[in-house]
């Protein structure tokens, strides 16, 4: 992908796979692409728009530092004032790299974090987030490791798709896959860390969603394999035998997952097999025993993705 070119007639706030969030009255954009007759353009990795939610102007803010390079597939956390960048593709390719900025200073600057204890994760994209107690808890992606990270993984943790080589740094890389490992980056004291998790563990994925509810975190949907046909929440799994299939969300992925309660999640849009776009809502609630779905809106007719396998969702507690 290109860096957009600051001249160019595309609205710089138009944009895909970027990460947003809201910090007292003002909604925060940063990264992601835009598509410039019909290529992927990158977003500048210097600048953030800030929109005041009660005026709804915008405002562009240069990030000065050492800036990450152009990414796709990265994770964005926002954690006591500081914007956490993690991961993704780079114009080299799969990085394990994190970057964060403080947005409570006057001007805002880039720090790449280098002095990190314990084993980072292997190089990934596509994963997700949830940010609890002063700490980032990843989830799942696609990336590569080495044989011997292969070897010492569980086969049900890492699910190898292709072998070719590569060199990341200092590392040579052969084993290229998704996996489904939970890693802990404590921001207190720079502290990676990989829990040891129980129970029926969600199958390896990207693309997913992810959403905190209270101390449950939640995954749903995502890509690899036939998961498309498949929605999941992350490590107990929850009944939902009782989900009547006209009303329970089909299996997607690239979409949104938020919490709009203390046990409701409202899941929307996405992709599902075929590359069809879903523009549908969906209440979940989480609340009492079996799931209780219903379907908000949506303009796709329904028979064009009917699956004929029920969702599953899963939680980690954290």
């Amino acid at each position: 992908m290109d860096v957009a070119d600051r001249s160019a007639p595309v609205s710089r706030l138009e944009r895909s796979g970027h990460t947003a969030f809201i910090e007292s009255d003002t909604l925060y954009v940063w990264g992601g692409y835009q598509v410039v007759a019909g290529e992927d353009v990158m977003l500048p990795s210097d600048e953030i728009w800030l929109c005041d939610l009660d005026s709804g102007t915008w405002e562009r803010r240069e990030i000065t530092g050492d800036k990450p390079p152009d990414l796709s597939g990265f994770c964005g956390s926002h954690l006591n004032g500081t914007l956490y960048i993690f991961a993704g593709c780079d114009p080299v390719g799969h990085t394990n790299q994190m970057f964060s900025v403080d947005l409570r200073q006057q001007t805002y600057s880039w720090k790449k974090v280098t002095d990190a204890k314990g084993a980072a994760p292997s190089p990934r994209n596509k994963h997700s987030c949830w940010v609890h107690r002063d700490r980032l808890i990843y989830f799942g992606g696609y990336g590569c490791k080495t044989i011997g990270e292969v070897r010492n993984a569980s086969t049900s943790s890492f699910v190898m798709e292709e072998m070719s080589w590569t060199t990341i740094g200092n590392t040579l890389f052969r084993c290229w896959g998704w996996n489904n490992e939970v890693y802990v980056f404590d921001i207190e004291t720079a502290t990676w860390s990989m829990p040891e998790t129980r129970g029926p563990a969600p199958a390896p994925r990207g693309c997913h969603a992810s959403a905190l509810l209270m101390n449950k975190g939640y995954i749903s949907g995502g890509t690899m394999a036939l998961l498309a046909n498949e929605v999941l929440t992350s490590c107990v799994l929850l009944s939902t035998s009782d989900i009547p299939a006209s009303c329970a969300p089909l299996g997607r992925s690239m979409f949104t997952m938020t919490p709009t309660s203390d046990h409701t999640l409202f899941i929307y849009g996405g992709l599902v097999t075929g590359h069809l776009v879903l523009e549908e809502g969906h209440l979940v609630s989480v609340s009492h025993g079996p799931d209780v779905v219903s379907r908000e809106h949506a303009s796709l007719p329904r028979a064009l993705v009917a699956s004929k396998h029920p969702p599953f969702i899963y939680r980690l507690h954290v």
